[in-house]
């Protein structure tokens, strides 16, 4: 339909110089026909042309939307499923430009651009066949325009997509020093940091400037060499013309309608020179959401389901290596756990315990070796499956800007009853009952109108509502106050009861439950035994509890 409006509207445009070429001819000699013939034609057209506009347009605007909404529909089903790899590759500030910025302006520039195209083409080729109507000679003349134009557009549209191309970059990196500022606020003020973070944020903007002004020059040189070169046609053709007037070839009447046709002719000519830019644009940011679609692989599983595991987890000379040359987080580490068996992880930084838990749910996949699950490697789970089978809270917890309640049964359907018990469970049920919309209350951003301790045990509140065979505690308590900590060790000596369970964590309380601590070390396990045993050999738990372990 678009496309359709702008035919209507390109072919008024070569009919106004044919209207007034019988009247030029005729030296304005008017009789009662014309009086009103001429107005009604002109009027008719313009009208015409105003319609197709208009409907072109909204056309246009529902053509742009729609594609925009599946594509970027397909960019986030995509990050959805994708392989996390690229999650450590690129950073959230960079993802979410791509979906929410790019594609919409590349997307708008992009059709936009090709309906200026259509236009231009169907103006340019309707004037084109009328002044070989009026003059096929001079015509000819004209026509030495084109592959010069053409050459031009070719070359500086090459220079526009690179320059486009490093401009995104520059705009990544802008987005994300902003990213960084706004997530680290309290550490900009408190280590006066201020000027620093100014200075690398007005250098990347200097870099972001200039990167534009170049753009801008490359389209402004390709739109002044168009108007140079259609004036010295335009100058040949008046040279010529005046020429054949002398010889009685042409009329005045047929050289006037020519040379308006002629300067009509500029328009579209300097419309298809910039609609390179635009066109170049708008490719090169649809490139990149059709990069992150089509280049970034999904999350492959296989087809084994299970309803509920008994929960037997066993690891086989496990190697996880993130980067060749670096020492491997996991070194040949073999470890079985029995199901309902409460297993604890003990170690420095660094020693690998975040890596192993991280390989059962296959956020991460071993460089060799094997996990399985109930005998069944993992790999064969379906991916759904396997991940149903476990429950997580992390010291680093994500919250969702939506009521408490979805928060606690995420992907899962919300039992009111269900969540208020298991809130109270988690230690949270006097402080949710004080808010005003109680398990309706909108959390916020990550849920900051509540403390740290506050949001870890709405974590907990999660995994005791999801109920899963395996529970992953990775410092679960590690923000809890020590009166808040007493409540939940019951809560989740409940959770772990009949559950096959592995904690990370660096307080004693947390430990010495366990019926066996695996002390780690560069990615191996060093020690292995209840707390009572592994004091008694003096080892490297003995040493951590020294250090103070039983505090930290």
């Amino acid at each position: 339909m678009a496309i359709g409006a702008t035919i209507v509207s390109a072919a008024t445009e070569p009919f106004v110089p044919a209207l007034l070429k019988p009247l030029l001819d005729r030296g304005f000699k008017t009789d009662a026909l014309a009086l009103w013939v001429v107005p009604v034609v002109l009027i008719l057209l313009f009208a015409t042309r105003g319609l197709s506009a208009f409907l072109s347009q909204i056309a246009l605007a529902k053509v742009t939307n729609d594609g925009l909404m599946r594509m970027r529909s397909a960019m986030f089903n995509k990050l959805l499923n994708v392989k996390l790899e690229l999650f450590t590759e690129q950073n959230s500030s960079t993802i979410a430009n791509t979906v929410v910025y790019e594609v919409f302006n590349g997307s708008s520039m992009l059709v936009n651009a090709v309906l200026r195209f259509a236009r231009d083409v169907l103006t340019l080729l309707a004037l084109t066949g009328y002044l070989l109507y009026l003059n096929w000679k001079l015509t000819l003349v004209v026509g030495i325009l084109f592959p010069a134009v053409t050459l031009v557009i070719r070359f500086l549209t090459q220079r526009i997509y690179r320059l486009t191309r490093e401009s995104q970059t520059a705009t990544d990196s802008l987005a994300y020093v902003v990213e960084e500022n706004v997530l680290a606020h309290r550490d900009v003020r408190l280590h006066n940091a201020r000027q620093t973070q100014s200075k690398r944020f007005e250098s990347l903007s200097q870099s972001l400037v200039r990167l534009s002004m170049k753009s801008t020059a490359a389209v402004a040189g390709m739109s002044a060499i168009t108007q140079i070169l259609s004036a010295v046609a335009l100058s040949v053709v008046v040279s010529i013309a005046m020429v054949q007037s002398a010889d009685n070839t042409t009329t005045v009447g047929g050289f006037v309608a020519f040379v308006t046709a002629m300067l009509l002719l500029i328009a579209p000519i300097k419309g298809l020179s910039e609609v390179a830019t635009p066109v170049t644009r708008g490719l090169t940011a649809l490139e990149r959401g059709l990069d992150l679609i089509d280049l970034n692989a999904d999350e492959c599983g296989g087809t084994f389901n299970k309803a509920r595991v008994e929960g037997a987890v066993e690891l086989k000379e496990v190697t996880v290596s993130y980067k060749a040359g670096n020492a491997p987080a996991l070194d040949r580490l073999s470890l079985c756990i029995k199901p309902g068996e409460t297993v604890a992880l003990i170690g420095t930084s660094g020693s690998g315990k975040t890596t192993l838990v991280n390989l059962l749910p296959r956020f991460l996949d071993p460089t060799s070796g094997t996990v399985t699950l109930d005998g069944i490697n993992v790999r064969d789970w379906n991916l759904e499956s396997l991940r149903t089978q476990f429950a997580v809270v992390s010291q680093h917890v994500a919250m969702f800007n939506d009521s408490i309640a979805a928060n606690v049964a995420l992907g899962q359907v919300i039992d009111r009853e269900k969540v208020q018990r298991c809130l109270e469970a988690a230690n949270l049920g006097e402080i949710i009952a004080s808010l005003p919309a109680g398990i309706d209350t909108i959390t916020g951003h990550n849920a900051m109108q509540l403390s740290g301790g506050q949001r870890q045990r709405l974590a907990i509140a999660r995994a005791l509502y999801k109920d899963a065979p395996i529970l992953i505690l990775d410092e679960a308590t590690s923000a809890l106050d020590t009166e808040s900590e007493m409540a939940v060790q019951e809560a989740l000596r409940r959770l772990t009861n009949k559950r096959t369970s592995l904690i990370i964590a660096h307080r004693l309380s947390t430990v010495q439950c366990a019926h066996r601590i695996v002390v780690m070390d560069s990615g191996r396990i060093v020690e292995v035994g209840n707390h009572a045993e592994l004091l008694a050999r003096k080892g490297m738990y003995a040493h951590l509890y020294q250090l103070g372990f039983q505090s930290s």
